[in-house]
């Protein structure tokens, strides 16, 4: 059966979750999607919600659906999935869940991608988060779950940028596109009051689309390659001068004390069962500090098929086998978001599974 795509709409408190789902709920193109939030009292939704409605799921003026959680998302999934399945409620084909602002998205994003059940009918489409444009810097500063819920992000929206009209508060803004670019190179951030700005951004995310089957690989895999070429070098290292220690000045991937991105690249084909163990014992040692880890394998065993992998912390998603490789590079390449785990402890890591004497084949 076809899988429902589900967005997780995160960010900290008052980043303006609400007033984007409010835009999306009245934009007629997601009149198919459902909602799922923790509380109706804790929503502004502009008068689409009924108070105190006995019932849990909502038809929406919209034509959407919106759903309160009771117990734990796992239980309210299986509810809307059941009813939609036996005609009680209009049938839906994506849906959004709305955390709440001080929430680590990782169990979520567990649920999601480890469940059986919800496995069988949803998939993870992909993680949005908001980040408020007058306090996000400082937000970033002071409040691990806001760095997290940024690091994990497909996309980044920046909010309240209509706020920053002199030039003061617009440098402020430039200087927290740079922190969000540097702490997630491989999520376009977008600013939601740029006129060009479109809902649809939100939703291009898919890392397995069942109605094409295609991978959409090609731009992560490049995050860093992009960056470099890019913002980096046209910027040089100006911008990284009023954001990291003076140490850290050239490494562009260190985000603050904990926070780290970096691409490991295997020149040669792995063994796909040695990968798996690898991975198997990485996720038990440090998988609460994994927050992403998407890659693209080029195994001995199915030459010429690259595998793709996709896990958050302890779960990963069950890996897929493309037909050709998406770019000219069929190197194994690895991208890494974590928290408090350095490059060099994943180097020695990996060569301790592949051999000291491979060495060369990581940059």
């Amino acid at each position: 059966m076809a899988r429902i795509p589900v967005t997780l709409l995160t960010g900290f408190l008052g980043s303006g979750k609400s007033t984007l789902l409010t835009q999306i709920l009245r934009d007629p193109r997601f009149s198919d999607t459902a909602v799922v939030v923790n509380e109706f009292g804790e929503v502004g939704l502009d008068g689409f919600l009924i108070e105190h409605a006995e019932d849990q799921v909502i038809e929406m003026t919209s034509g959407c659906l919106c759903c309160t959680i009771r117990g734990d998302i796992r239980q309210t999934l299986l509810m809307l999935y059941t009813r939609q399945d036996q005609g009680e409620i209009p049938s839906f084909t994506r849906l959004v869940v709305e955390s709440t602002g001080l929430a680590d998205p990782a169990p979520v994003i567990h649920t999601l991608m480890s469940d059986p059940r919800l496995d069988r009918r949803y998939m993870l489409g992909g993680i949005v988060t908001t980040i408020d444009a007058v306090n996000g810097e400082a937000t970033l500063d002071t409040h691990p779950e806001c760095q997290k819920q940024a690091a994990v992000a497909d996309r980044l929206v920046v909010t309240k940028t209509d706020l920053a009209s002199d030039p003061f508060s617009r440098k402020d803004v430039d200087a927290l596109k740079a922190k969000l670019r540097a702490l997630n190179p491989g999520a376009p951030i977008l600013d939601r009051h740029d006129p060009s700005f479109d809902l649809n951004r939100l939703f291009d995310t898919s890392l397995y689309n069942p109605q094409t089957k295609t991978m959409n690989v090609r731009k992560w895999l490049n995050a860093e390659a992009e960056m470099d070429d890019g913002e980096h070098h046209h910027h040089d290292h100006h911008d990284h001068a009023h954001h990291h220690h003076e140490q850290d000045l050239h490494d562009v991937t260190r985000h603050g004390p904990d926070i780290r991105s970096f691409t490991l690249t295997f020149d040669e084909p792995v063994q796909f069962e040695t990968l798996s163990s690898a991975l198997e014992a990485l996720t038990l040692s440090q998988g609460a500090n994994l927050l992403r880890l998407k890659g693209i394998v080029n195994t001995a065993d199915r030459p010429g098929r690259p595998l793709v992998i996709h896990g958050v912390q302890h779960v990963f998603h069950e890996p897929v086998w493309l037909d050709a490789w998406p770019d000219a590079d069929e190197r194994t390449r690895l991208v890494f978001i974590t928290h408090r785990i350095e490059r060099k402890t994943l180097d020695d890591f990996f060569k301790a599974w592949f051999g000291s004497a491979k060495s060369e084949w990581w940059s």
